[in-house]
């Protein structure tokens, strides 16, 4: 007998989370008891990576289940190519409805959308078929700034110094931020879905995609999150010994050790990143994970209400992040390159139905990517999955089967030219489509492919810190030949199939996939 499909789901995003920042893998620092209850109720993927950063590649690859290679989101405010099967069009299609809190960070196709609109001053819109319950705008943010003056917080010139700290000294800072937590945009989300499920929305056929600002910057939380992880749960970087050693690696990684500001992490601060004492990095970590907990807390608020309301019992949810952060390690903040803290983010799912109680609480190692998350959200409601799609349904892990013939690496992409809100060719002298890195990574080496730079090679067995770049060692030679045939054929296996499965032939138009 076939097991009735899911009736709801609830797709929880969040932005910029690490993949190991979860209490149930046990990082110290990672206060997450009600994700920790989802897990043990559920399946956590552990090695589970992001596609792409920044955020428009990476939710890209998430809604249409395509490599950044298929969609060509390269960076932020690249348009999404309008042909493109996605997330909520194929529910809609099956007449269910997608409902969506937070952003997407698409920008649409000037081909269906006048190249003067408004929407191209932005990071990104709604990708189309939403049903928006509320934005929250990325530039902005004028949705949740409302929404703090009427919770009767006045608000300054530049509403942005909201993001300051409580003595309004730009920087990494123990203070906690000006805003109590109760008007965070934390909780500007949490309560939006709070009443989106007290309406009784999940009661019917639908899927809510709920999306959470944080562990995004600016870096600065609310009490009593600030101080909430103890000092002592703050581990060190992991980083070369010297700025300048980490930046003999690569010429991409000295370039951006030369760029990235702090202003981008604190609300007005000066100077690099690059420059920061051991002393602030701790000080930023211990933050970021402030803001873990205080998500986690608005996250449980979320799944109290769903097991008050008993929707909980039908409702697959998912967890995840668009991508992870560096947080210091390598000396660098931010999203960027090639380095796992930029893509290794968290999975969790739980599937309320009968078939997966065996799997219940269990850690799956093998490697599974974004582009898998369509694919399954649509094999558990009963869909099609598109043929196009690259990823693949999660769905057997969650009945506790190991699928056949499954990937043994994970693989990202990053462009070096910048996006949004200045779009400019890579810092290094290389041409507007010249900037194209990809990556394999296994359990042995990880590879990276640059277009026009020369490659990068880990040892991992020997060097799981990704400290000693050895592309150029002779003795690795062999090594990344191999690599490289496995990157070719990883790509020309994936390449554009909209319509590759079709011919023509002496019977009319042949579908090969139906035949």
């Amino acid at each position: 007998m076939t097991e009735d499909p899911i009736r709801s789901v609830l797709f929880i995003i969040v932005d910029q989370w690490r993949g190991d920042s979860l209490g149930v893998l046990g990082h110290r620092a990672a206060i997450t008891p009600n994700l920790d209850r989802l897990a043990r109720a559920g399946v956590v993927f552990r090695r589970h990576f992001a596609q792409g950063a920044p955020c428009s590649p990476a939710r890209a690859s998430m809604l249409t289940g395509l490599y950044v290679m298929n969609h060509r989101v390269v960076t932020n405010g690249v348009p999404l190519d309008d042909r493109h099967a996605t997330l909520p069009r194929e529910l809609r299609r099956a007449g269910i409805e997608p409902a969506l809190i937070g952003y997407t960070t698409t920008t649409h196709d000037p081909r269906r959308v006048s190249p003067g609109d408004p929407r191209y001053r932005q990071i990104g819109e709604i990708m189309d078929g939403w049903r928006v319950i509320a934005h929250f705008d990325e530039v902005r943010m004028s949705n949740y700034f409302r929404w703090v003056a009427a919770q009767g917080h006045p608000l300054p010139a530049d509403p942005q110094d909201l993001w300051l700290p409580a003595d309004g000294v730009p920087g990494p800072t123990a203070l906690p931020a000006q805003l109590p937590a109760s008007a965070s945009d934390t909780a500007w989300s949490a309560a939006h879905a709070l009443a989106y499920l007290k309406g009784g929305a999940l009661a019917a056929r639908s899927v809510l995609h709920l999306g959470f600002y944080r562990p995004h910057p600016p870096f600065v939380v609310p009490a009593p999150f600030h101080d909430r992880v103890p000092e002592e749960a703050i581990a060190e970087p992991v980083r070369a010994a010297s700025v300048q050693a980490e930046a003999a690696q690569h010429p991409m990684v000295a370039e951006a050790l030369g760029r990235i500001a702090r202003r981008h992490f604190f609300r007005g601060a000066p100077g690099l990143v690059a420059d920061m004492s051991a002393a602030e990095v701790r000080t930023a970590r211990r933050t970021y994970y402030g803001l873990i907990a205080e998500t986690d807390h608005a996250i449980g608020q979320v799944l109290d209400e769903m097991e008050r309301s008993g929707a909980i019992r039908d409702t697959l949810i998912v967890f995840t992040s668009d991508h992870g952060e560096q947080l210091g390690d390598h000396h660098l903040f931010g999203k960027l390159g090639y380095f796992d803290e930029s893509y290794h983010v968290p999975l969790i799912i739980h599937d309320p139905r009968a078939s997966a109680d065996a799997s219940r609480g269990t850690v799956i190692d093998a490697f599974t990517e974004g582009v898998d998350l369509m694919p399954t959200l649509l094999d558990c409601l009963g869909l099609e999955v598109p043929h196009t799609c690259d990823g693949h349904s999660l769905q057997p892990f969650l009945r506790g089967d190991a699928p056949a013939g499954w990937r043994d690496a994970a693989h990202f992409e990053f462009d070096l030219r910048s996006g949004y809100p200045s779009p400019a060719p890579s810092a290094l002298g290389l041409g507007h489509e010249e900037g194209k890195l990809a990556v394999w990574r296994d359990d042995r080496f990880k590879y990276v492919h640059f277009q026009e730079l020369e490659p990068v090679l880990f040892d991992l067995a020997r060097d799981p810190q990704q400290l000693t770049n050895v592309a150029a060692d002779p003795a690795y030679g062999s090594v990344v030949a191999e690599y490289a045939q496995k990157m070719l054929s990883w790509r020309m296996r994936h390449l554009d199939r909209t319509l590759t499965h079709l011919n023509a032939s002496s019977a009319g138009l042949v579908d090969r996939l139906r035949a």
